[in-house]
């Protein structure tokens, strides 16, 4: 579970996105640094048991991302994300795989799973994976029991068939997206409860065949 403390420190940086603010409330922000990466472990310990390129003695660090924003090429000149990152993968953050990723941002957390925004050569080994096992895929993702907790996105997808597909490819919804990501969201109130690790463990059970599929579309 998470402190209270934690999802305040969090909107408080989304209202005072400064370095002078910051750097007068540095303590508190290593205090939910150090809580965050608390609940990052006790999540690797569970989650090592349900897919096997968890480790479980992996360093917690190297899953929580930066609090600190690269704008060098940005638009948004806010020096910090208002939100707590943590990428769960074999690599751990920076690996480009198909992973587990939890968002905590008071009043728009989340928990997604499989694989955002593939490079050019996964994208194309994705999609002949679904085209050459299209049932395998989509008992995963059509199943009831992801269906009833998770959601397919579908916003990041090609408005026409990719180069080389059928369009009239009953499949072929599946065959346009450019992402292979499914979320759902979580409430500020469940972060507080001690529930809150076996609950995200469990949603990640749910999602491990299609990040299971993924992998194996890469890696063949």
């Amino acid at each position: 579970m998470l402190k209270k403390e934690t999802l305040n420190f969090i909107s408080s940086v989304a209202a005072n996105n400064n370095r002078e603010w910051f750097a007068i409330n540095k303590a508190s922000y290593e205090d939910a640094k150090a809580d965050a990466l608390v609940l990052v472990e006790s999540i690797m310990a569970e989650l090592a048991k349900i897919d096997p390129l968890i480790s479980a003695n992996a360093d917690p660090k190297k899953h929580l991302m930066r609090i600190y924003r690269d704008v060098r090429f940005s638009k948004n000149k806010d020096p910090y994300k208002n939100n707590f990152g943590i990428w769960f993968s074999a690599k751990g953050k920076g690996g480009n795989e198909p992973g587990y990723y939890l968002h905590i941002q008071p009043g728009k957390s989340f928990l997604a799973g499989g694989y955002w925004m593939p490079d050019a050569a996964h994208l194309k080994l994705i999609r002949q994976e679904i085209d050459y096992n299209i049932s395998a895929f989509k008992e995963v993702v059509e199943s009831e029991t992801f269906t009833t907790t998770f959601k397919l996105g579908r916003d990041n997808a090609l408005k026409n068939a990719p180069k080389g597909y059928n369009p009239e490819d009953p499949n072929i919804e599946f065959l346009k997206l450019k992402s292979f990501e499914a979320s759902k969201p979580i409430k500020d109130s469940d972060f507080l409860k001690t529930s809150i690790v076996e609950n995200i463990v469990a949603d990640c059970k749910t999602i491990y065949p299609l990040v299971a599929f993924l992998r194996n579309a890469i890696n063949s």
